[in-house]
């Protein structure tokens, strides 16, 4: 089975290859070589979930070598691949909505020029990703990281003759490089004390780690002491808090809504927001040893979820409000990562059911921009159901899942995380747990209102201005199948606990925890919650929405401006930057540079003054021979004067 898994990897970087080498050629049909590369990787994803489903659970973690990638001093790394349940569900999350992200590009980028070289950073990103969850060490993992940082920075700013998409792909770059120095941080710790960085010999724990899952793993990370368990989780989280836009590296996540919406949605779907969750879940065994590590997740997941919801409330252009969304519901994501064993599954069924229903609507959100000219204020929407049926209500079953109304597939995932969120003693419990109560109810608000604003209520657009229109089939259809798993797919993962049972071999087994609540008393509380959100949202926006937005309370104006986040950025970061980098100009031009020019111009001054001297006149340096014995006879006579003078 193990065999066949490279070639997960190898269709989609053979895509892009074809598509960047190919040249002109490929301009008219080259996008259906990205389509079906990434189908390839699909299919043998399919077959392999299929194979592993059929295998015994001890014999669905398997690592195969493929070559010795370097060998210096004590260090040997090979390049080698792990498949088992984690990494399977990523596969199937990574190839099969970025499949369908591809079809529905086919037709989004129809008219741009430059779309055989899109696909193939799509087909890069896809496989970048793959690299990432499929790495048997966090060095290989490492190089799917950065590459998913490469391809995000391509594809934000592929239209990069517009300003604002070259800032934004800049600022998504370096503000994840920030986040990487966590990663190379946590290795270097974990190579200095345990001398490896696979995962085989930090975390398994020979059948025991294969078999019965990594809370019995006794591998090298099990010789850390607390400090440094703790060490390498905060330098995890921060690698994260990069790469999954959390608190306080969230800045770049709006601004990157300037690339193409195919993009965002595989972004914020599938591949780079997912990977910081991917991280920290694959990394368990260490955050299990470091439990202020494990707090400080649960706290910056909490914070950004309501900061992402906050944000949400307040945005008017339908991808930013997505994008807060994303924001926000990723913190739920980190928030069950942060709480250990009990949290780890419930963040991946979440991560896998918001995979389908936030694509889905990404996809339903350009479709919208599709039929009106690119516009993406909301206020300028309303009553779209009319026009764009199908795309309407491929939304609204996303809408339904993202609230986590019974039976659609957030409600499964989301209301496990808020279950486990109130597990605990103490405060912990109640804060968190409370926290994560109140972000689903502000979701339901912001995500109401941006569902009213554009689908319901009176049009606010005139003809012949706007003619908005149902989006083509190929558009239209992947939209489809992510609602129908935006309808049944939680329902089904969750029935009988197969999901957590299925990525038992990876994350562990874990006992039933109460919470401090009865499970029935906190599912009436979220869905009463909800419910209340949602009819706040559809009554305020349902009739007036003026074109141009109110000036609002001082929070609104706040969290259009995204809580000030780039402002504290600026003020704590870049504006200090900027002056350091000043004073080191100014400190090389005046003092280093200006220095050594007058030394320079001295020398040859003096060199200048001597070169005089060389007249090549034999009683010129007579004269010069004379004087010298003069000078030197003078001295002398000097010395012997003063000599006795000062010994007396």
């Amino acid at each position: 089975m193990i065999g066949y898994a490279p070639w997960l990897v190898g269709f989609p970087l053979i895509g892009a290859a074809i598509l960047l080498l190919g040249g002109r050629a490929l301009d008219k049909w080259g996008h259906w070589i990205g389509v079906l590369a990434s189908s390839a990787s699909a299919v043998l994803g399919i077959w392999l979930l299929f194979r592993m489903i059929g295998a015994d659970p001890a014999e669905r973690v398997a690592d195969q070598r493929l070559w010795t990638w370097m060998s210096a001093g004590g260090l040997d790394v090979d390049l080698g691949l792990r498949l088992d349940p984690l990494s399977m569900t990523f596969v199937m999350l990574v190839t099969f909505v970025g499949t369908l992200i591809h079809f529905y590009s086919v037709e989004y980028m129809a008219h741009d020029a430059h779309r055989r070289r899109f696909f193939a950073y799509l087909n890069l990103f896809i496989a970048a990703m793959l690299v990432l969850v499929l790495a048997d060490s966090y060095l290989v993992l490492f190089v799917g990281w950065e590459g998913v940082g490469l391809a995000s920075y391509l594809l934000i700013g592929f239209w990069d003759h517009k300003r604002p998409n070259a800032v934004a792909a800049k600022k998504a770059f370096v503000m994840n490089r920030v986040g990487d120095m966590g990663l190379i941080v946590a290795m270097a710790l974990l190579f200095a004390h345990t001398g490896a960085l696979d995962f085989s010999t930090l975390f398994d724990a020979g059948d025991a780690g294969a078999g019965e899952g990594l809370a019995e793993a006794t591998g090298a990370v099990s010789t850390l002491d607390q400090g440094t368990a703790t060490a390498v989780g905060l330098a995890l989280l921060l690698a994260a808090c990069g790469k999954s836009a959390q608190f306080p590296l969230q800045a770049w996540l709006g601004d990157a809504m300037a690339g193409p919406t195919p993009v965002s949605a595989l972004i914020h779907a599938a591949t780079m927001v997912t990977a910081g969750v991917y991280l920290l879940v694959r990394s368990g065994p260490i955050l299990d040893a470091a439990p202020t590590a494990q707090l400080v997740i649960v706290i910056v997941g909490t914070v950004t979820l309501i900061f992402g919801a906050i944000v949400g409330c307040a945005k008017d252009d339908i991808k930013k409000a997505l994008a807060a969304s994303t924001m926000s519901q990723i913190g739920y994501m980190m928030l069950a990562a942060g709480l250990g064993p009990v949290g780890y599954a419930f963040a991946i069924f979440h991560l896998l059911t918001h995979g389908f229903f936030k694509a889905g609507l990404f996809l339903g959100a350009g479709s919208v921009m599709h039929g009106m000219n690119d516009e993406v204020n909301m206020r300028g929407f309303g009553a779209l159901r009319r026009v764009m049926p199908l795309t309407a209500w491929s939304m609204f079953f996303g809408w339904l899942a993202i609230l986590g109304i019974p039976p659609f597939s957030g409600f499964w995932s989301k209301d496990k995380i808020i279950e486990a969120a109130f597990t605990g003693e103490g405060w912990q419990p109640w804060v968190f747990g409370g926290a994560a109560l109140i972000g689903a109810g502000v979701t339901a608000f912001y995500m109401t209102r941006l569902m009213t604003m554009t689908f319901w209520g009176r049009p606010r657009w005139t003809e012949p201005e706007y003619h908005p229109h149902e989006s083509p089939a190929l558009m239209v259809w992947p939209q489809v199948i992510l609602a129908v798993g935006s309808i049944a797919l939680g329902g089904v993962l969750a029935f009988g606990n197969i999901f957590t049972t299925w990525l038992e071999p990876s994350v562990g087994h874990v006992e039933h925890h109460e919470p401090v609540l009865a499970v029935p008393v906190l599912m009436g509380a979220t869905i009463a919650v909800v419910v209340l959100g949602a009819l706040t949202g559809y009554a305020m926006y349902r009739r007036d929405v003026p074109a141009e937005a109110p000036r609002g309370s001082v929070l609104t104006r706040a969290a259009r401006r995204d809580l000030f986040q780039d402002t504290v950025n600026e003020g704590l970061v870049m504006k200090p930057g900027q002056g350091v980098t000043t004073a080191l100009v100014i400190a090389d031009t005046g003092v280093v540079e200006r220095g050594w020019g007058a030394l320079a111009a001295g020398l040859a001054t003096l060199g200048a003054w001597m070169r005089r001297a060389q007249t090549g006149y034999v009683r010129a340096y007579a004269a010069s021979m004379a004087a010298g014995v003069l000078i030197i006879g003078a001295v002398i006579v000097l010395v012997a004067i003063l000599g006795p003078t000062a010994g007396a």
